[in-house]
């Protein structure tokens, strides 16, 4: 009997360390939101910051999402995960759980949550997020491994070219250059990302959120923009959106990777 007891803890603690079932070994990055939804500004009482920190503590690479990205990265958004913080405070307790999604904006791991009664918001959000971050330390486990290039996944990164040297054909890695475009007053160019859906896609930014759904049209490379009472049209290299907002036409331009 005490060797069923026995067995049984330990099994259900091999469930709890191991429920979520998440391979953290081919991420590369996190990317932390740099506003929490319940907070009104950018990294309000150092929420943001913090939560940065902790990330890197765990060997990840981290950037807020309003920091400049490396190229690996904008050209990959998958090699990233988002983190943001989600509040269930109540009258009297500060109580918060980090929440991890992945680039298709489907969450993948939530924390316990972790719990303050400090009644200053700063020190007492502060001390709710590690509380929630120390619950992370026993199934969110990460130890990335950069693949070789006879593993990689190339898409959207690398062309294999193939070149002739002696009779022999040899694969080598053709790295495609990322073009930055700007616009008039020189600043970047959002870069948006397509997912496909039904009769055409939905567009999404690095939060991850979906910023446009788009609607196939007979005409190539011109969408509607759903919802928006407007067009995406290509121009050159570029994506021009053109909708109405508040009875006044926008105007915005877009790089847009399908």
């Amino acid at each position: 009997m005490i060797k069923k007891v026995v067995f049984l803890f330990f099994f259900l603690i091999s469930i709890s360390t191991t429920a979520q079932g998440i391979n953290l070994d081919k991420y590369k990055y996190v990317i932390v939101a740099d506003k929490f939804d319940f907070l009104k500004s950018s990294d309000q009482y150092k929420t943001s910051s913090l939560t940065k920190f902790l990330f890197k503590k765990k060997a990840f690479k981290v950037f807020l999402s309003n920091e400049d990205l490396p190229k690996e990265l904008n050209d990959n958004r998958c090699l990233a995960l988002f983190a943001s913080v989600k509040n269930e405070s109540s009258m009297f307790r500060i109580k918060n759980s980090i929440i991890i999604k992945d680039c298709y904006g489907k969450v993948i791991y939530t924390s316990k949550i972790g719990i303050s009664k400090i009644k200053d918001y700063e020190r007492g959000y502060q001390e709710a997020i590690r509380n929630a971050y120390n619950s992370m330390e026993e199934d969110f486990i990460y130890s990335y491994k950069e693949p070789s290039l006879n593993t990689v996944n190339t898409t959207n990164v690398v062309k294999k070219a193939i070149v002739k040297k002696d009779a022999v054909k040899v694969n080598l890695p053709v790295v495609e250059e990322k073009v930055i475009v700007k616009n008039d007053i020189n600043s970047t160019i959002e870069t948006l990302y397509a997912q496909p859906k039904e009769n055409g896609f939905q567009l999404i930014n690095l939060t991850p959120e979906v910023v446009f759904i788009l609607l196939k049209t007979n005409t190539k490379d011109v969408f509607i923009i759903k919802g928006k009472n407007g067009t995406l049209t290509k121009k050159g290299e570029n994506w021009i959106a053109e909708f109405y907002e508040n009875n006044k036409l926008v105007i915005k331009t877009y790089n847009i990777k399908f």
